[in-house]
């Protein structure tokens, strides 16, 4: 912890407020003891913003942020109407001597770390500050990292469970691989490279497989018994709730806010009409090199456009082919078949998700109800936090399995060609690398 971030505050975040979150859901202790705790342990202690640096600040809005979730979810599941009038619940909190309004006092840290931060809780501070830096290898390879603001090795979370802590490693383990698969395609739609060519058949085979290992990922933690991954149940009544407004309409965490997974729908395309406009009302929570990077991503063509201008076939004609022509097609250019593969692997990621999202949210909401159970009031698990409905989720997986290569689909199973990628790459020579993510320390 940096000397300007007192240590204090960080050892109380990390113990202090799970422990007390834990005892108001048991009701063991009342929402009044953590306002009292904060005003002892914690507000009075924060500096002034105008001494910090921008990491130091980061290092605070990642604190401040749990701070916030916990008071705000607590005061809207014990005050009568909460939900309505969500901001009410900082008016007690004030920071240090000049007695500094809690939420004017976050605002200004995001502003100091310069990095454009929405005015509260946020997936860029819970989800990359919060957990230390991963990096994801190809061999002995770094393709891409992601690191965090603190080198405690520490993760924080709402209650200290370890289910917690994996849920935001896995997220960010998620995060740094779409980060090593956009810094493969991106550059192939800035500089308008060959999409056939030997060089970017390679990157597109690297990708395939890094999308593979994140598909094994969120398998891997569906497959986690309750008790070491989590349970539905503290998904759904502990977890999800800390995600609750600050102010009313404003944008909670989500990972619907991971700017890796939007920037790769805009690469490959997805058919689905006014998605560009629900990526923009997911803006004011993004950071400003996010918003930078979507505007470009969103006003250029996709690769699977550029791809078939180059080799001068029209998509609309191609979708009415016979497979006589289809297989000529593959013949001439078989790059199609490394492209195919990679719009199938985004798919099947995405299947993996909707997965998740029925077996933690969907599925077990849906038999509350039908036991006659109702919803949460604080967040709705009937939808993401977002607002993403189920419906919508598999909407959008099956506009990423009609992607615009899918014409070729029964061509190429004809031929013994699938989907899969295995979570390795394969040399000229024929040698498998690997492909690892690793969380450093």
């Amino acid at each position: 912890m940096d000397r300007m971030v007192p240590e204090q505050v960080g050892d109380w975040v990390l113990a202090e407020l799970p422990r007390l979150n834990q005892a108001i859901l048991r009701e063991q202790a009342s929402p009044g003891l953590l306002l009292t705790e904060l005003e002892e342990h914690v507000l009075s202690c924060l500096p002034d913003v105008a001494q910090l640096s921008p990491s130091q600040a980061q290092q605070l809005i990642v604190l401040c942020g749990f701070v916030g979730a916990s008071v705000a979810r607590h005061y809207q599941e014990h005050t009568v109407g909460g939900t309505h009038h969500p901001e009410f619940a900082f008016g007690p909190l004030t920071v240090g001597g000049a007695r500094i309004p809690f939420r004017a006092y976050f605002a200004a840290l995001a502003e100091h770390t310069g990095t454009g931060h929405y005015q509260r809780d946020s997936y860029a501070s819970l989800v990359r500050w919060n957990v230390g830096t991963v990096r994801v290898r190809l061999g002995e390879e770094t393709m891409a990292e992601i690191p965090g603001v603190f080198d405690d090795r520490r993760i924080r979370s709402y209650t200290g469970t370890p289910g917690e802590e994996r849920f935001f490693l896995l997220v960010k383990q998620g995060e740094v691989i779409e980060l090593a698969v956009n810094e493969l395609l991106a550059p192939l739609t800035r500089h308008r490279s060959s999409l056939i060519c030997d060089k970017t058949r390679h990157s597109v085979r690297v990708a395939t497989a890094l999308l593979a290992e994140l598909r094994r990922l969120l398998l891997d933690f569906a497959a986690l018994p309750p008790e070491i991954g989590m349970p539905a149940e503290h998904f759904m009544d502990v977890f999800r709730q800390f995600a609750a407004h600050w102010t009313v309409n404003d944008i909670p965490p989500s990972g619907a806010l991971d700017p890796e997974a939007l920037k790769r729908d805009f690469l490959l395309g997805l058919a689905v009409e006014n998605y560009d406009r629900q990526a923009r009302r997911l803006f004011p929570a993004l950071l400003d090199h996010e918003r930078d990077e979507l505007d470009e991503l969103m006003d250029g063509p996709t690769l699977p456009q550029q791809l078939f201008d180059e080799i001068g076939v029209d998509e609309d004609e191609l979708r009415f082919a016979d497979d006589g022509d289809l297989r000529r097609l593959v013949a001439h250019h078989p790059a199609l078949i490394d492209w195919y593969r990679l719009l199938a692997m985004h798919a099947r990621v995405s299947g993996a998700h909707l997965m998740l999202s029925k077996k933690f949210l969907f599925k077990p909401q849906r038999q509350r109800d039908e036991a006659g159970l109702g919803d949460r009031e604080v967040v709705s698990n009937r939808s993401g936090t977002t607002g993403m409905t189920e419906m919508f989720l598999e909407r959008l997986t099956r506009a990423r399995q009609d992607h615009s290569l899918a014409m070729l689909r029964p061509v190429l199973i004809a031929e013994n060609v699938n989907g899969d990628a295995p979570a390795a790459v394969r040399s000229g020579r024929g040698a498998a690398t690997p492909v690892s993510v690793e969380l450093t320390g």
